[in-house]
């Protein structure tokens, strides 16, 4: 978590105040504008590589969209994030923070799937893994799954088998939406919305219609058809501002990275001797490579002309909203961790109890994904809304008092991922030498999750060095990392590379 201090001023000409062990004193520097995932792991890669580095963001914490605030005596999520096994970048993170211990993974994949329509018996259905090698490790959960009829069962085997056919270096791909794709391979609407939304929508942010083919076969292939255990869920067992504020801040100074938070860029700029001006307020830096690492419209916003060909296009790549909504209990509603709804406008709810420090009762949180029609309802039609659907899937919550409701809202949360999308995401380089872009929305070939910011930021990092003729043998390599990682993995040329997540 923040601690609310205001960042010391910054020392003139970019020099960290804590350079890290044997940073030799005429080291290359950097300059890194923005802290979250992307951000951070740019800094810490450069860092790592002997370069001096300041990382600026403008907020009072780091963590970007993926941070903690207070309430009372809850510490809250602005959303609840998880990852999967196959995220192999954002492991890395989590390890070089040192807090993979308090973001642990399932043993093995287990998603409770709650009917709210289905009559008793046949409520509740549960996607699970097996021991055996892809794709048979899914087949006794889908021979089994209640929510969808033995044709349509049936049906989904063919799809997915048809999906992992699919060349994700195929740039059509991108121009189809994954909908009709599914239409054509035999989904239904009920298929869909059962399983194929399920969980395209929390990993995507969009309905399947209106996803990008590209980006969903990244995401299932991925995560359903590379390795048995690739799909297993990871989450945050204590407040994510504990992560990506206080231990990243850690991971930062010990790297020797300046970090200066309430700290806005104002312009970023090529110098007369081929290095970069970056100017805040009552300050200018000068610094050998700059990473922007912030959302495209600032990003957009700061570009020195001529950096892209055509600028502009970051404006087309559109934005979709997130909504959580958060309940406090008087008592028990919910005996496992988490759970996904069908049937129902609640798509997926967290026990966050432990993780916020609630001592009696128990907070639910409810992550909205695609949120368009009410991102922007006043909480008490949204009261009205979720508190029904809740006691319809919780028999325990009819009884219970609630003590306290509320929304976070992020209308903006992620870049959308409709089709076409990939050709407006650029690459991390520039035309400008020295200057590189990081983000979730930038051309990682993933939708926006934090294993694509982290690779972002990698990238990133990986693009200066090798300008600045540094050494990148410490760098992330993800490939490696897949092969380690899951080493019965189906290989890339088989049409199932190691790429997706959760947010």
């Amino acid at each position: 978590m923040s601690d609310g201090t205001r960042s010391e001023e910054l020392p003139a000409g970019n020099r960290p105040a804590r350079p890290g062990a044997g940073t030799p004193e005429d080291a290359r520097t950097a300059v890194v504008v923005g802290g979250g995932l992307a951000g951070v792991s740019a800094a810490l890669s450069l860092a790592d590589a002997g370069l001096r580095v300041t990382l600026l963001e403008g907020r009072p914490r780091l963590g970007g969209l993926a941070f903690s605030f207070r309430r009372g005596e809850l510490t809250v999520d602005n959303g609840h994030h998880v990852y999967l096994r196959c995220c192999t970048a954002y492991r890395w993170f989590l390890d070089r923070i040192d807090g993979a211990e308090l973001a642990p993974l399932q043993d093995r994949l287990d998603v409770p799937v709650l009917d709210a329509d289905a009559r008793p018996g046949r409520r509740l259905g549960r996607l699970r893994r097996d021991a055996l090698p892809v794709p048979l490790h899914l087949g006794r959960s889908l021979a089994t799954y209640p929510h969808l009829s033995l044709a349509e069962r049936a049906k989904v085997g063919r799809a997915a088998l048809a999906l992992g056919k699919l060349d994700l270096a195929d740039p059509a791909l991108d121009e189809r939406d994954f909908g009709g794709w599914l239409a054509e391979h035999g989904q239904s609407a009920r298929t869909v919305e059962a399983l194929w939304d399920l969980v395209g929508v929390a990993t995507l942010n969009a309905v399947a219609g209106d996803a990008s083919l590209a980006l969903a076969a990244t995401v299932f292939k991925t995560g359903l058809l590379s390795d048995p255990g690739a799909a297993d869920i990871g989450w945050a067992h204590v407040p994510l501002g504990d992560l990506h504020d206080g231990l990243a801040r850690r991971a930062l100074d010990a790297a020797g990275v300046r970090t200066a938070l309430r700290t806005r860029v104002t312009s970023v700029s090529p110098a007369a001797d081929g290095r970069w001006t970056v100017e805040v307020p009552g300050q200018r830096l000068e610094a050998d490579a700059v990473v922007l690492a912030v959302p495209q419209r600032e990003t957009h916003g700061l570009l020195p002309e001529g950096a892209l060909g055509d600028p502009d296009r970051l404006l087309d790549i559109d934005t979709a909203p997130i909504l959580n909504v958060h309940v406090v209990y008087d008592r028990k509603v919910l005996g496992r961790p988490f759970f996904a709804a069908l049937g129902s406008p609640v798509q997926w709810v967290f026990d966050r109890t432990a993780a916020s420090g609630l001592g009696t009762g128990q907070y639910l949180a409810l992550s909205q994904s695609a949120a368009q029609d009410e991102i922007d309802l006043p909480v008490a039609a949204l009261r009205e809304r979720y508190l029904p659907e809740l006691e319809r899937l919780l028999p325990g919550a009819r009884d219970a008092r609630v003590e306290d409701f509320f929304v976070t809202r992020e209308r903006t949360a992620t870049f959308a991922p409709a089709p076409g999308v990939g050709r407006l995401r650029p690459g991390a380089r520039t035309k400008a030498p020295g200057l590189y872009l990081a983000g979730a929305w930038t051309a990682t070939g993933w939708p926006a999750t934090m294993e694509g910011a982290v690779r972002s930021g990698i990238s990133a990092a990986s693009a200066a060095l090798a300008a600045l003729d540094r050494p990148r043998d410490h760098l992330f390599d993800f490939e490696e990392a897949a092969d380690r990682a899951f080493p019965g993995r189906v290989p890339e040329g088989a049409g199932a590379p190691l790429r997706g997540g959760l947010r």
